[in-house]
Order: C-alpha cells, then sequence, then structure tokens
C-alpha cells in the first residue's frame, strides 16, 4: 500500500484517546521509535515554540511513518508556507495556533488539501507515498484522507467562533490550547475554573456538532484529565520531551542523593 495511514487519524475514527510526544528539545530521528515504546499515538512536532529548522522537522516526521506514529506539526502561526513544505517533507499533519475565525481557517485548512478542497500544490514520489509514483488522482485523494488538519482555539475570541470554524470543510480538529486559553480570559493556570469549563464545553459541542474532533493542550494534571475526557475531548497533547527527561532525571538523582554511605 503506496499511501502511508495516519494512524491518530484512525485511531479517532474509532472513538479512541490520541495522545502526543511532544518535541521541542531534542533532535533525533530516534524520538518516533522512543515514543512508541512509551506508549505515545502521535509525534506533535513544535516549530511555533523552538529553533528546530523545517529539515530537521521533515526528517524526524519521515523517521516517523515506518513506525505508526503520526508526525504531526505545529507551525508558527499563519505560516502556510511552512506548512505546505513540512507536508511535502513527510509530515501527516499540521497544526495551526491562534486561530481566531472561520477566514482564518479556511486560508489555512486550503494551504493543506489538495483540489478540490483546497490549493495544495502537488507533489510525486514522497515519503507518504513510500517514494512510489502513485497516479495524481490517487495521490491527492490519499494526501487528503491522511492529513490532519488541526485548528487551535486560544482566546475567547475563538471560543466564540468555534463552531464557524469548526464547520470549515477540511478541518479535523479543535486544539483547545489550554494554557493560552485560561490567559487571554483573565484565569492563567485554572483549569477546573467555571468559566474555563464552559469554554471546554463550548468547543466540544461546535467540534462535535461539525462531526470534527475536540482536543487539549496545555494541560498535564493527571488527577484533572479524566474529567476532560468524560466531557469529549480525545486528541491530546501527552507532554514534552524535555519534561520526561527532566521528570526521571530529577527522580534517579533524588535517589542517588539520598543514598547512606
Amino acid at each position: 500500500m503506496a499511501i502511508v495511514k495516519n494512524t491518530v487519524k484512525q485511531r479517532l475514527r474509532d472513538g479512541k484517546i490520541a495522545a502526543s510526544f511532544n518535541v521541542s528539545r531534542l533532535r533525533t530521528v530516534e524520538l518516533p521509535q522512543i515514543a512508541k515504546a512509551c506508549g505515545f499515538h502521535w509525534l506533535f512536532i513544535d516549530l511555533e515554540h523552538s529553533t528546530m529548522d523545517l529539515d530537521t522537522a521533515g526528517q524526524i516526521a519521515t523517521a516517523s511513518l515506518p513506525v505508526g506514529i503520526a508526525p504531526i506539526v505545529r507551525v508558527p502561526e499563519g505560516d502556510v508556507n511552512r506548512a505546505a513544505r513540512i507536508l511535502d517533507a513527510g509530515a501527516q499533519g499540521v497544526i495551526f495556533p491562534h486561530v481566531q475565525n472561520a477566514e482564518e481557517a479556511r486560508a489555512f485548512t486550503a494551504a493543506c488539501r489538495f483540489p478540490p478542497i483546497g490549493t495544495r500544490s502537488m507533489t510525486y514520489g514522497g515519503p507518504q507515498l513510500e517514494y512510489e509514483a502513485v497516479p495524481p488522482s490517487e495521490a491527492m485523494e490519499g494526501g487528503n484522507t491522511e492529513t490532519l488538519v488541526v485548528m487551535m482555539i486560544e482566546t475567547p475570541e475563538a471560543v466564540a467562533n468555534a463552531a464557524d470554524i469548526a464547520a470549515v470543510e477540511g478541518v479535523d480538529v479543535l486544539l483547545v490550547g489550554g494554557s493560552d486559553l485560561s490567559t487571554t480570559m483573565g484565569i492563567s493556570g485554572q483549569f477546573s475554573n467555571p468559566d474555563f469549563l464552559e469554554a471546554i464545553d463550548t468547543v466540544i459541542a461546535a467540534a462535535q456538532g461539525a462531526g470534527k474532533w475536540p482536543g487539549l493542550g496545555g494541560v498535564y494534571d493527571e488527577k484533572i484529565l479524566p474529567d476532560f475526557v468524560k466531557r469529549g475531548m480525545r486528541f491530546f497533547l501527552g507532554g514534552a520531551d524535555m519534561s520526561f527527561i527532566l521528570a526521571g532525571g530529577r527522580a534517579r538523582g533524588a535517589f542517588f542523593n539520598g543514598l547512606k554511605v
């Protein structure tokens, strides 16, 4: 099968949770295998809050495909050029931050979808096609089917426009950026605040009402995450590479410092 299946998109279709291993500090093609060994379902490759270049992100994305870990890349705000290029390089999806309305969502989505849905330029024989000469019509249809397009909801304005954003053809996921949304609401980090939860429910209803998937990032407290699953969230940012290293390293360091001589 030449067109590589998007495993995270299939999990979402099956009603399962999809959680990411977030990549912002590390720079190695071993990351997809590490993420799989840890039980994660997809890589969140962050080009918004990191110094990673497009070439490195593309290599990590390409290395993800044979492993069955879907590589999804967050581009800087409104960067449709980088979005199209990283899809050509091997990514199976793009996350757009700070989306405010349906007009923006349409423009961002068009850059990631082949005609007739969008305006993405045709490419041939890349990693998502297993370097085979797939007929153009099949490649475009398969590319549209297996590409995940995500709009981040991070402000009260975006919450108010969530239903319109979700209704845009080609949008797959509405991803709440918990940190930025709570901050722009004036309740930074208060993820159990009734106003924050009301905003969450608004986005979930908007996504589900349009047949799309709701997601959540920036919230990593395991005590409260189950509640967001009950509310309907399915697409999660699971935690960052450096936080995992620090947690494990600090625990082992504390162990050695606690040994008695």
